[in-house]
């Protein structure tokens, strides 16, 4: 038994090793007409095998491009369209640059961060003080999100504080929300520590 390991590597996995060997074969016919009988059945198959592809534009050529690319560019038929340079195939992308942003308080986010930014541009109206308590809220989340320990109004504040330059300054009554959250917690861990208690006790009765 031959393994696929053993063999060689697939050039486009995605058509699977029936369709290579079926390209290896029409590179061996030695007339050009029967070539193109081949190529055209092995196109015929390839699509086949990408039904999910039929309605992306230029279907056709892509598979012809890939035909190409299957056996190595060795493939010599009159095609409906020109073989892709082999010279593009083997050149690489240029890298994509990665911004390389420094977030102090990585958990909030860039987005975040610069909505905060934003909103300290902003005059003083109730624009403003909606936009404002829409980020609080936002905070908030991403807050319970990241971290274990209990949800401190103050630290919001301070937070929202330090990352407006001190344009944004909140007053606590304004960021009455620790408690609503911690309930809502608190009531998730309940629920789940008395599943976790039927189950044991349906476990012991089994036993």
């Amino acid at each position: 038994m031959e393994y696929n390991t053993s063999q060689k590597k697939l050039i486009l996995p995605e058509y699977g090793r029936h369709v290579h060997l079926m390209v290896q074969y029409a590179i061996q016919i030695q007339d050009r007409n029967q070539r193109n009988i081949a190529a055209h059945t092995i196109i015929g198959v390839m699509g086949s095998l990408m039904p999910h592809l039929r309605e992306t534009p230029d279907f056709k050529h892509k598979l012809w491009d890939h035909l190409f690319i299957i056996s190595e560019f060795k493939l010599k038929i009159d095609a409906p369209y020109p073989p892709p340079l082999s010279s593009e195939m083997v050149k690489k992308p240029n890298l994509v640059s990665y911004p390389k942003l420094h977030i102090r308080l990585k958990h909030y986010g860039q987005i975040l961060v610069d909505m905060i930014h934003k909103a300290g541009k902003m005059p003083d109206s109730p624009q403003r003080d909606a936009l404002v308590q829409l980020l609080v809220t936002q905070m908030r989340k991403s807050y319970t999100a990241w971290n274990r320990c209990e949800l401190d109004s103050e630290q919001i504040i301070q937070d929202i504080w330090d990352i407006s330059d001190g344009k944004i300054l909140l007053k606590p009554e304004s960021v009455q929300f620790t408690e609503p959250v911690m309930k809502e917690k608190s009531q998730v861990a309940q629920g789940k520590a008395a599943r976790n208690r039927k189950k044991k006790l349906v476990g012991s009765s089994r036993k």
